[in-house]
């Protein structure tokens, strides 16, 4: 598994743009691809889930999204995903009325390439609930992984995003002498 101070590998997954519930909308594409180059000078928040139309993603999902405003107004970019296609995920967005026009990315990694390269494949073959908090310059700065069946608390994950950005460390990242581990 990839971890704390490594870097993203050049990947590529199809994103599917907030506010899209249609492939194609007012002649504008739903679909944009998704690398490692893509919202520079902005922080990544990728999370994770095994699958599209189960139940604990909607809840992660739409607690993520409530709080979109919050991460662009600390220049991070929320972007969630699975390996389900980018077809099955604007689906979803018609089926679930809480995902809706969902005001923050969704991507299909549907070879799984990233979940492999960040290793989260589960056995069964799905992705775990993993999150990487990843910085501008691409390195990992956090990373937490639950089982299938456990959700994330979306609001944990903004206080870690701010505690990385202010770069304070506490003082159990501190020697006896004070400096830093």
């Amino acid at each position: 598994m990839k971890t704390i101070g490594q870097s993203l590998a050049p990947f590529k997954v199809e994103g599917v743009k907030p506010g899209f519930n249609l492939p194609e909308e007012n002649g504008v594409s739903a679909f944009e691809t998704i690398t490692e180059t893509s919202f520079p000078g902005k922080w990544k928040i990728l999370y994770f889930y095994p699958k599209d139309f189960t139940f604990v993603c909607p809840t992660e999902i739409v607690a993520y999204n409530k709080l979109t405003r919050d991460f662009e107004d600390r220049d991070a970019v929320l972007l969630g995903g699975s390996s389900d296609n980018e077809f099955v995920k604007l689906a979803w967005r018609r089926e679930h009325a809480d995902l809706s026009k969902l005001s923050n990315w969704q991507f299909a990694d549907t070879t799984g390439s990233l979940i492999d390269q960040l290793g989260i494949r589960h056995e069964a073959g799905v992705a775990l609930r993993a999150t990487f908090i990843i910085d501008p310059n691409n390195v990992i700065q956090h990373v937490t992984v639950n089982n299938l069946d456990v959700g994330r608390n979306p609001e944990e994950t903004l206080r870690i995003l701010d505690a990385l950005q202010t770069g304070e460390l506490c003082a159990c990242n501190r020697a006896p002498g004070g400096e830093t581990l």
